[in-house]
């Protein structure tokens, strides 16, 4: 998996870290959409702004670099209707999201102006991202949208997001009979195959992945 400003390399066995939740039983999640596309196909988006954060103009960012307090080094970001942002400072949010920053904005100096921000998308160009050349490597937006198929090619779903909570890059995948999203480890045991160009992911994934957990059954009185 790589992320802008911060790629992380598979290592042969692994495309990413398994995080140790995932190991043996991929958790599910909650259904997701994945973030609308810019109308510039060569925009990778880095990050979303959320609600205002204090009085003086800060506002909350969702960073989806690798190194989230990356965001800030590619300079002016962009909007997909063209506006140009420019991140004066990021700083780690309260709480224990790694993902979850802190901006100051050039041009913001109050409450209302970062009000004004909420649930602004912002890209780079993909040009200031460098080249992928290692065949493990990929952007996790290029993965976004993706059909995820087994070995024999039947359709599981649709990968709508790739998370990290610091364990290790992880699929969003919807299910093609539609429920809940699951989460899988982006590792080569559960992920054995990545076609970028026909717009698939091979899966591997364990038998009960998109089974939501029920409760246990009772213990037999006998």
């Amino acid at each position: 998996m790589r992320r802008p400003a911060g790629p992380s390399r598979g290592d042969g066995a692994r495309r990413g870290a398994i995080a140790p939740e995932t190991k043996t039983s991929p958790r599910p999640a909650h259904p997701a959409k994945p973030a609308p596309a810019p109308a510039d196909p060569s925009l990778v988006l880095m990050g979303e702004f959320g609600r205002a954060h204090g009085l003086t103009g800060e506002v909350r960012l969702k960073s989806y670099t690798g190194d989230p307090l990356g965001i800030a080094g590619y300079g002016p970001l962009t909007t997909a209707d063209g506006r140009s942002i420019e991140l004066v400072s990021v700083r780690p949010a309260p709480g224990s999201a790694p993902d979850l920053l802190v901006a100051r904005v050039r041009g913001v100096t109050d409450r209302n102006g970062a009000e004004t921000l909420a649930r602004t998308l912002l890209y780079v160009p993909r040009d200031r991202l460098g080249r992928v050349e290692d065949a493990d490597e990929v952007f996790a937006v290029d993965l976004v949208g993706l059909d995820a198929v087994d070995a024999a090619g039947a359709v599981l779903g649709t990968i709508v997001a790739v998370p990290n909570y610091g364990g290790g890059d992880l699929l969003e995948i919807r299910p093609a009979a539609g429920g809940a999203t699951a989460l899988l480890p982006f590792t080569r045991a559960f992920v054995p195959g990545l076609d970028i160009a026909a717009g698939r992911v091979v899966l591997a994934p364990p038998e009960d992945f998109f089974v939501p957990a029920g409760p246990k059954p009772a213990d037999d009185p006998g």
